[in-house]
């Protein structure tokens, strides 16, 4: 075996790091060293190192009484600085503002990743019930309306990848209905649109439309989200076609004229 260099542990720890950072993005709640490090199957100390690498920083603070630790805005400010510096996300705000204010419910900004649908912009609309999906969530590929759409619509790979998990028995994918699922993505790819009730929060509806860029290649999700009172399962036909009609217009607007529906 090669000797360790310097730069490797450099980059060991890099790596390291940016997980920690993810595990603590998938929960709300403040998090124990003990529960970070067995998720992400690191030894304790160091995962505590790392944390306390974190918080000099200042993406990461301790509460002094539990001794846990949770993100701070930091990270977000950063994400966000980033996400107003890209075309899409310029492109896509007012017209995800727009349809807010049409149909007074909540709009949302997906990105396709490797094992989900990456939450980048969010347009909220206030109501007593907030949605708590926050920028940065990672939704999973068969259970939100955003991955169906990116099954249905993504790239070889992700379809690849998403297959051998099912190939594989993932335990992420433990007790969904397979056939079901596949139906209902031809069904996604048929009408244009998914939907997902109650499927990643209880309450919760969501409708998501493609948005494509100016070579015709699926990118983002535009996504209405609301609670199932306003976004029946079978949602009202103005609700899908003000979402399909916005993506349409982000995506005319990155130069794709021909959209699919």
């Amino acid at each position: 075996m090669p000797p360790t260099t310097d730069s490797n542990r450099t980059n060991q720890s890099t790596v390291a790091a940016f997980a920690v950072l993810e595990e603590m993005a998938k929960h709300t709640e403040p998090s124990r060293v003990t529960d970070i490090a067995a998720n992400l199957g690191m030894p304790r100390a160091r995962t505590h190192r790392y944390l306390q690498t974190l918080v000099q920083l200042g993406y990461v603070r301790q509460d002094p009484a539990t001794e846990r630790y949770l993100l701070t805005l930091k990270l977000f400010h950063l994400g966000q600085a980033i996400a107003d510096g890209t075309q899409l996300t310029v492109v896509a705000r007012p017209i995800m503002a727009a349809l807010r204010d049409t149909l007074q419910q909540t709009v949302t900004l997906s990105i396709p990743e490797h094992n989900g649908m990456r939450v980048i912009d969010i347009v909220r609309v206030e109501t007593p019930v907030q949605i708590v999906t926050r920028p940065g969530a990672l939704l999973p590929l068969h259970s939100s309306a955003q991955g169906k759409v990116a099954l249905a619509w993504g790239s070889t790979s992700l379809l690849a990848r998403f297959n051998q998990m099912l190939a594989d028995n993932d335990p992420s994918l433990a007790g969904i209905d397979r056939d079901a699922l596949i139906a209902e993505i031809a069904q996604t790819r048929a009408k244009g649109w998914a939907v997902a009730p109650q499927e990643i929060l209880p309450g919760v509806n969501a409708v998501a439309a493609p948005v494509f860029d100016n070579e015709g290649r699926f990118i983002a999700t535009i996504t209405v989200v609301g609670s199932v009172q306003h976004i029946e399962p079978t949602p009202d036909t103005t609700i899908v076609t003000a979402a399909l009609n916005a993506a349409r217009e982000v995506s005319n607007n990155l130069g794709y004229l021909e959209y699919p529906v």
